[in-house]
């Protein structure tokens, strides 16, 4: 039982290690930005991630005043 926790504690270890490799061994290193919104070709299309195109929709008003104005005389007549 011990010899199993052991060995796998050691595989562990070195998975942590060669993930971190980078991180670890290079003066400035960092791990690579994951997000949609980190990647460049991501951007050239247009494309962003959920939660920063939820945001733009919850920031944009509704209507714009010429649409307001017209369903208020629309309302009115």
């Amino acid at each position: 039982m011990l010899d199993t926790v052991l060995i796998t504690l050691l595989i562990v270890a070195i998975c942590v290690l060669l993930l971190g490799l980078k991180i670890f061994f290079v003066k400035g290193g960092k791990f690579p930005n994951g997000h949609v919104s980190g990647n460049k070709a991501m951007r050239d299309k247009g494309i962003s991630c959920a939660q920063s195109q939820d945001r733009e929709a919850q920031n944009k008003s509704r209507f714009s005043i010429d649409e307001l104005e017209k369903t208020l005389n629309d309302s009115m007549n």
